[in-house]
Formats: structure tokens, C-alpha cells, sequence
């Protein structure tokens, strides 16, 4: 084990030091697009305006004989567009891909600075943390990177699932984790071909009595997730709802997303224009609890004591609870000049 004094030292000589605290940033939508397609790159400049997140997928989705082309794009747009506010994050190809390597040299290499955050699918144990980790740290010494590149790990494997925890500790290039469930399913045998949500046939059906029993369909991911967010807490790093795969299914999504948003993740995945506004207005914290949270601050400004509220008590919990949502209302209304009105930040903002 890594004696505690060396765990923020640099990996490679000329490397910068590991981040001690996380960028503090919304990441409300992580939007994947596909690089190589010379149309989505077009759009690029439009989409980051109104997303927190661009990633530039170059993993599943991308046909063998794209990948080259949708690295080169990628890199070609990240040279090319100033993102702003707006985070750059790549998904490279699997660990054990002909890719992967390529990938990674190649995208730090040509942005630089520009990059935050490589996203590792598929990851299964912190041994894949550290691989990546001390190669980063060998890019970043080579090519003059000021600000370390972090690392997002994809969960989707049994395995992933079994070591999340040492997993979200692995590094302090960790960002957080999304939950991939597509090939999670495959990887566990479970008996479904959708693309997150729930599924018609998973559920409970109510105790017998004379009239009709009631089925209710549950989630068949509820468990992961909060294994998930419970390990990512605990490591101060952020938890993410992956891809919903049904487009057309908007209420299915912003269900998903919502309950992913109550259970504490940061933001979710976008996959296409119609899932940008549903991970905005679902990650972005409602504004009628904003405002009661702020009279919960206001009323206890050190966190002690005990207040009535609208007739409700709120203590010393209720406080730390009220200070998640404005801290988080804070980060939202710098980038939403409407919301930081609403939520009564725009001084902040």
C-alpha cells in the first residue's frame, strides 16, 4: 500500500501535482457525440453552449473502421473550439482494445490543457485506475500538461460492481463513475436488451385478495446505483446515471434521471438533443427547495440550534441538507442566468 505522505505526489517527474480538491464545476449532462461524423462536429459549437459536459465518444458506437476518424475528429475540434465553461471529456476504447493506447496518446497530446477528464470503460478493479494513472502522469510530464487530466471510471461488469469501493479510492485523478448498463447486464446474465430503465416484467405483485393483484414494476438497477453513490461519497468524488437508450422514451428518462438526482448522482448522460433539456431540468435543483433551503440558512446561520420553518423543525441535519441543495443551486446559476434569478443568486452568479 502507497504510505499516505506519497499518494499526492506527482507520478512522473515534470508531471503536475495531483488535484487535493476536484474542480468544482456543474456537470449537470455529459453529452456524447460522435467525432467522426463531420455534421455532429458543425453542431459542436451550439451543443456546448448548452451543456455542462462534451464527450467525445470513441468507444461503443463507433463502427472498427471509424475509430481512427473519430479520434482525428475529435482531436481536430478540441484544437479548434474554445469550449469556454463547458468541460472536454473523452471516452476512449477499452483497456484490452487495439485502441486504447492510441487513444489516450494521441488525444493528450494534441489538447493538452483543454482536456479534463478521460472516461475508462469497463473498469474492473483498481489495478486499471493505476494503469492509467501512471501512464496519464508519463503524457502529461511529456507534452508540458500545467493541470492534472482526471479520470472517470465506467462500471459495467460484475467484477467493477464488486470493487467499487477501492475503485473510487484508487487515485486522486479519480473523477467519479458512470454506471454503464448495458454491458453490466450482459456481464451479470441478466435477461434484458434495454438500455438502462426498468423492464415490464420486473417487479412485485400484490398479496392475493378477491379482487385483481397489483403489479408494480421496480428498478432493476436501484441496487448498483446506491452502491455506486455510496462508494463515490465516500470518496468525495461524483456518481453519474449512464445512457437511457430510449430516445423517444421521455418520461421513462426523466423518470430514471430524477431518481438517480434524489439518490445523490451529479448529472447523467445525454445522448441525444431531446435528453439535454430533461438532464437540465431534472439536475438542476427545483427552485420552490431552493428557496426554503435558503430560509433554513438564514434562520441558522452556524448550523446549530433548532428553527421553525413554515412549521416544520429544522435542525442541525436539516441544515446540512438545506447546504447541499444552495451549494449546488450556487454552481447551477453560474451557468443559468434564469435559474440564478429564481433561485434569488443572481448576485452570485
Amino acid at each position: 500500500m502507497k504510505p499516505p505522505r506519497d499518494f499526492y505526489k506527482p507520478l512522473a517527474l515534470g508531471a503536475p501535482d495531483p488535484y487535493r480538491e476536484l474542480p468544482v464545476r456543474p456537470e449537470r449532462m455529459i453529452h456524447f457525440f460522435p467525432p467522426h461524423i463531420e455534421k455532429i462536429r458543425a453542431k459542436a459549437p451550439e451543443l456546448a453552449s448548452k451543456v455542462d459536459v462534451m464527450c467525445g465518444n470513441l468507444e461503443d458506437a463507433i463502427p472498427v473502421d471509424a475509430k481512427e476518424a473519430a479520434r482525428q475528429g475529435l482531436i481536430e475540434l478540441g484544437q479548434s473550439l474554445d469550449f469556454g465553461d463547458t468541460g472536454l471529456w473523452v471516452r476512449v476504447n477499452a483497456l484490452n482494445s487495439p485502441w486504447f493506447l492510441d487513444d489516450i496518446m494521441q488525444v493528450v497530446a494534441a489538447l493538452k490543457d483543454k482536456l479534463d477528464v478521460v472516461m475508462i470503460p469497463k473498469v474492473e478493479g483498481p489495478w486499471d485506475v493505476h494503469f492509467v494513472d501512471q501512464l496519464l502522469a508519463q503524457l502529461e510530464a511529456r507534452h508540458g500538461l500545467r493541470k492534472p487530466v482526471l479520470v472517470h471510471a465506467l462500471l459495467e461488469t460484475a467484477l467493477g460492481v464488486k470493487n467499487v469501493e477501492a475503485i473510487a479510492l484508487a487515485s486522486p485523478r479519480m473523477h467519479g463513475m458512470s454506471l454503464g448498463p448495458a454491458d453490466l447486464a450482459a456481464s451479470r446474465g441478466m435477461k434484458t436488451t434495454r438500455v438502462g430503465g426498468g423492464h415490464p416484467f420486473y417487479g412485485v405483485l400484490a398479496d392475493p385478495t378477491d379482487g385483481e393483484r397489483v403489479f408494480a414494476q421496480q428498478d432493476l438497477w436501484h441496487y448498483t446505483f446506491a452502491k455506486m453513490v455510496d462508494a463515490c461519497s465516500a470518496a468525495g468524488i461524483g456518481a453519474f446515471y449512464g445512457p437511457f437508450g430510449d430516445i423517444r422514451d421521455e418520461a421513462g428518462c426523466e423518470a430514471q434521471f430524477r431518481n438517480a438526482f434524489l439518490m445523490g448522482c451529479s448529472g447523467a448522460w445525454s445522448l441525444a438533443p431531446n435528453q439535454i433539456a430533461i438532464a437540465k431540468r431534472v439536475f438542476s435543483p427545483d427552485v420552490n427547495e431552493v428557496l426554503f433551503a435558503k430560509k433554513i440558512l438564514e434562520a441558522m446561520p452556524d448550523g446549530s440550534g433548532v428553527a421553525m420553518i413554515d412549521g416544520k423543525m429544522q435542525d442541525d441535519a436539516t441544515w446540512k441538507q438545506a447546504k447541499v441543495m444552495v451549494d449546488l443551486a450556487r454552481l447551477v446559476a453560474k451557468r443559468d442566468p434564469d435559474l440564478a434569478q429564481a433561485y434569488g443568486l443572481q448576485d452570485d452568479s
